[in-house]
């Protein structure tokens, strides 16, 4: 199995630290982090040999320390299936996840899962790794979702989400035309009473902010483009329908209409995070799947 590893070079300038100011003060590694590695076998080596993380290694030694997962923890099983996979390295997958497709196992979905899939993948790859979820989408929603290979590139990319460095923009065509054609919905969200799935305003709920812009308008329908600064639990199909707009298909907070889109109309359409490791600027686009394309073109969208 291929192992992912992190390497630091021992300067002058480190020679004589301790390890574990290296790992969190150089390498950026959580304490969290350290503490799951420095007791594998492999965990924590300068050149080539285990040390502890209070060992000080001098100028020209090498400091290398294991990423990857040696076992799994989720509990979830591998399980063939398609992933449409737009770049991957050793830190990060982002895929383009087909609509209907659940990202977590969950009651009556064990098996046929983002997370099942890419598992399976890892094990035809030959390359050990869990399941790290960055964000979610919901089951109906496609498009754009990075996954982190390793926990600690999970714990970066977490730390990015609502924050100038990770960006989501999603298209969505909803009923009717958004007035003003473009704004900011600023309502907080709470469960439904009496529900176990359904979100709704309410006053005493978790703040949540959604900026929308109309891309194209038709005579009952629009296509709009929407960005999150927060992201709460079906906050856009929530905020669309407290504007009076709700996503078509929407069978929660709008009207089911299976002929003309058997899902909400939703898909995550734009990706931008820094690299967990590089910090280099990623960015990626993914083109709405054939239903909403063709919903858009019966609407003249």
């Amino acid at each position: 199995m291929s192992v992912r590893r992190l390497e630091l070079p021992i300067t002058g300038a480190l020679a004589g630290i301790k390890v574990d100011t290296l790992l969190k003060r150089h390498l950026g590694l959580s304490g969290t982090v350290v503490r799951r590695i420095k007791w594998l076998p492999d965990g924590i080596l300068v050149d080539g040999v285990r040390v502890n993380t209070r060992f000080c290694p001098q100028e020209g030694q090498v400091l290398s320390v294991r990423l990857s997962d040696p076992e799994r923890r989720s509990g979830i099983l591998p399980a063939p299936g398609p992933l449409d996979i737009v770049y991957e390295d050793g830190d990060v997958v982002v895929l383009n996840k087909a609509p209907g497709v659940p990202v977590h196992p969950g009651p009556g979905h064990y098996s046929d899962t983002v997370g099942n899939y890419l598992l399976y993948y890892y094990d035809q790859e030959g390359t050990e790794g869990d399941f790290h979820p960055v964000h979610r989408l919901d089951r109906g929603t496609s498009g754009l979702l990075v996954v982190a290979r390793h926990p600690h590139a999970q714990e970066v990319l977490k730390a990015q989400l609502h924050t100038d460095g990770f960006h989501r923009e999603y298209l969505a065509v909803c009923q009717g035309v958004p007035e003003p054609t473009a704004g900011t919905v600023d309502a907080p969200l709470g469960p439904k009473p009496g529900s176990l799935v359904e979100q709704m305003v309410r006053p005493d709920g978790k703040p949540a902010r959604t900026h929308y812009e109309v891309v194209k308008a038709g005579e009952n329908c629009a296509l709009v483009s929407l960005v999150l600064d927060t992201g709460r639990t079906h906050q856009i199909r929530v905020h669309l329908a407290h504007l009076g707009h709700p996503l078509v298909g929407d069978f929660l907070y709008g009207t089911e209409e299976p002929d003309r889109i058997p899902r909400p109309a939703l898909h995550s359409h734009r990706l931008t995070f820094r690299h967990p490791i590089t910090g280099q600027e990623m960015s990626f686009t993914a083109p709405v799947p054939p239903d909403m394309r063709r919903l858009m073109e019966q609407e003249g969208l």
